[in-house]
């Protein structure tokens, strides 16, 4: 099944749905040097998907974050950031195949899944939302989050624990641990999500859309 990661970054969305046995092509505005999809586009992700969107079987999008993150809510500067969600929505939705949208916690999506590391076994608390049509329901496990969370490099000493990768950080080596990433730089890390979180949703598609079928 061929897939499309729309707002790709460096593919850690992608790598998991490989994993779940899709082809992948990849779509960014910006150049991925570090890119690990079958293919990778350069552009516009909205107008990709309405131009070519109808070609795939599966849609996964992660419009930007900034204007939903808990850290420009703090700020106030939430105006300062695109909402491109809703645009997304429309482009997905009149493409007509099954898709995911992936962002922040308070994000206006509909009938969110919550996916977190330690439901994964990893060494990150990262929630994200999903919003996937045909809707998936269920997490694979509840949150467990029974240690201390420290920002990467700051406490080598705790052989227990669950790291904050956000922003800028130390500590490289840990997070690409953490999040079951081999392959990116700290500023990517920042942006991405576990591929754990997409092999697990990708074989819930398939699942999906195979009893629908």
């Amino acid at each position: 099944m061929r897939l499309l990661d729309t707002y790709c970054g460096a593919g850690g969305a992608t790598r998991g749905y490989q994993r779940a046995g899709f082809y992948v092509v990849g779509v960014d505005i910006a150049p991925q040097p570090h890119y690990v999809g079958d293919e990778f586009h350069q552009g516009d992700a909205i107008e990709y998907i309405r131009k070519h969107g109808h070609e795939f079987d599966v849609i996964h999008a992660s419009p930007p974050c900034q204007r939903f993150s808990a850290i420009t809510r703090t700020a106030g500067t939430q105006k300062e950031h695109p909402d491109l969600i809703e645009e997304t929505r429309r482009a997905l939705q009149a493409a007509g195949r099954p898709y995911v949208i992936e962002n922040v916690e308070g994000a206006p999506l509909l009938n969110p899944l919550l996916l977190c590391g330690t439901m994964f076994g990893l060494g990150t608390i990262r929630h994200r939302l999903f919003e996937c049509w045909p809707t998936i329901w269920f997490p694979p496990a509840p949150c467990c989050h029974d240690r201390p969370v420290v920002r990467c490099g700051r406490r080598p000493d705790l052989d227990l624990q669950f790291h904050s990768i956000a922003g800028h950080f130390s500590g490289i080596a840990e997070a690409q641990e953490a999040m079951g990433i081999d392959w990116m730089t700290q500023a990517e890390l920042s942006q991405a999500i576990p591929p754990a979180y997409t092999e697990w949703l990708g074989r819930r598609i398939v699942e999906v859309v195979t009893c629908a079928a």
